[in-house]
């Protein structure tokens, strides 16, 4: 049921048949984001992301929003560090209406200078809304603090000072030179004829014109981090702490996965479990996996009173030397493989996540990895595996660990955060 076609002009096109549901979703994926800008324009592919819907050669904001509500869609976009997406959600009746706005507005966007003023407005509240909220804010200090001086480790959304400073021209420049069609996707899952679909996106995108390549990434280089933010005016000491773990191509990511879920990645995970569970330290504790095409983080977030601070860390690492040193046990195993199969199939009942998953694979892997193959990969996974990896990533090393808010009374020092 998954097609993929390279049309003539380079851009690739991926669908998936899901005939059981009435709607479509469609995206157009460009292979750049934030760690592709050069230094000094930090921000500026998330400043594009929103500046194309402030107008193209034809129509105005407005009409671009009348347009997808007068078919009931949804329209949006994002940008990460590694791709940016523009996709439309619509009824399979619809879908020729979506796939010529989302043409109109990655090809020919109109940058108006008074729209331009007017979207920089909104994106500097949007960069204040992130310093107002230390959950989203501690992991930007993260990223920034363990890739310094780096592209990946600069904030999507760019800084204060970043984005105040960018011109029409370095906008209109980046933008030439970024929307190639080798550089980009297009995928669509949902109700649809592969070949209906591939002559409507082929007439569409008929104006897109090859460029030059983009040059190669730069491997990040990671160093350990320790940062404190004061921020006294919080009620809750914010806490991030990480270790490097794997690209999101590392062939042995399903018992990673897997580890993530015993440790913070479930209701019935170890941090969990421990910290709010039995200890009533924190509201939200959790951990994540953030993976890119050259490296990645496994880090821990726990959000507790400013005086619990030092034992939520020491509960974190507690745990982590236990996966290094025991391992999981057997029926933690078969709980996170369930857990994992389980939100897998959940997911792919939506034919935004159909979509997203086909655009994803194709950019990190060449290839469509199947439901089913998945699901065996899940299946696998051995205690042996998850202790592997449990042993690679908590050695006798220190972790990263960014603080936000009263933090003067974290009497924590670096040499006290090695495993």
């Amino acid at each position: 049921m998954i097609r993929k076609e390279r049309l003539p002009n380079g851009l690739t096109l991926l669908t998936e048949s899901m005939p059981e549901v009435r709607s479509v979703t469609i995206g157009v994926w460009l292979r750049q984001g934030s760690r592709d800008e050069p230094a000094g324009v930090n921000g500026i592919s998330h400043f594009l992301e929103h500046l194309v819907f402030k107008g193209t050669e034809s129509r105005t904001a407005r009409e671009i929003a009348l347009a997808m509500d007068s078919i009931g869609g949804q329209l949006d976009a994002f940008t990460s560090k590694e791709y940016t997406c523009f996709y439309a959600k619509v009824l399979d009746r619809h879908l020729p209406e979506a796939i010529e706005l989302l043409s109109d507005i990655v090809q020919r966007p109109r940058f108006d200078p008074a729209e331009l003023e007017r979207e920089r407005q909104v994106i500097l509240e949007e960069i204040r809304m992130v310093e107002d909220t230390p959950d989203e804010l501690i992991h930007d200090l993260f990223s920034t603090a363990c890739y310094p001086r780096q592209a990946i480790g600069r904030p999507v959304q760019g800084t204060i000072g970043s984005v105040s400073a960018l011109t029409r021209r370095q906008l209109l420049r980046f933008f030439l030179a970024a929307y190639r069609p080798q550089q980009m996707l297009i995928a669509a899952a949902g109700n649809l004829q592969h070949a209906r679909v591939a002559r409507q996106v082929r007439r569409a995108f008929s104006g897109l014109r090859r460029g030059p390549a983009l040059g190669r990434r730069p491997p990040p280089r990671a160093r350990v981090a320790f940062v404190r933010r004061p921020r006294n005016e919080l009620e809750q000491l914010h806490l991030l702490l990480g270790v490097p773990a794997y690209p999101e191509r590392f062939e042995r990511r399903f018992p990673l996965y897997v580890l993530n879920a015993i440790l913070g990645g479930t209701l019935s995970s170890r941090l969990f479990q421990r910290i709010r569970e039995e200890r009533g330290l924190a509201y939200s504790v959790y951990s994540a996996l953030s993976t890119f095409v050259d490296s990645g983080y496994l880090v821990v977030y726990a959000a507790t009173s400013p005086g619990s601070g030092r034992e939520v860390i020491e509960l974190v690492c507690d745990e982590l030397r236990s996966l290094r040193e025991r391992g999981p046990s057997a029926a933690e195993v078969s709980v996170a493989r369930e857990h994992l199969k389980g939100s897998l199939m959940l997911s792919l009942e939506s034919t935004t996540s159909r979509m997203s998953n086909l655009a994803r694979q194709e950019i990190y892997f060449r290839r469509q990895q199947t439901p089913a193959e998945a699901l065996r990969a899940v299946d696998a996974v051995t205690v042996a595996q998850v202790h592997r990896i449990g042993r690679e990533l908590f050695g006798a090393r220190r972790l990263s660990l960014v603080a936000v808010g009263r933090v003067r009374r974290l009497a924590t020092r670096r040499e006290s955060l090695r495993l």
